[in-house]
């Protein structure tokens, strides 16, 4: 038996999905470059929980809000 610490099923693996695909929406509606976007998308796609939050505190949006 294989056991993985990062299994996510359930309510929790839906959460973890809409978060994803609004940072995917996110990122390609951003106005950031055609590289920066690819490599947001891929992390966020490889990593969702890690690229998602990185991509929450230092993406492209997150920069605006920021003085």
């Amino acid at each position: 038996m294989q056991m993985n610490m990062f299994h996510l099923s359930g309510f929790g693996g839906l959460i973890i999905l809409a978060l994803d695909l609004w940072a995917l929406i996110s990122v390609f509606g951003s106005s950031a470059s055609t590289g920066s976007k690819v490599i947001w998308a891929l992390l966020i796609i490889f990593l969702p929980v890690l690229g998602f939050v990185l991509w929450l505190f230092l993406g492209p949006r997150a920069r605006q809000g920021r003085i």
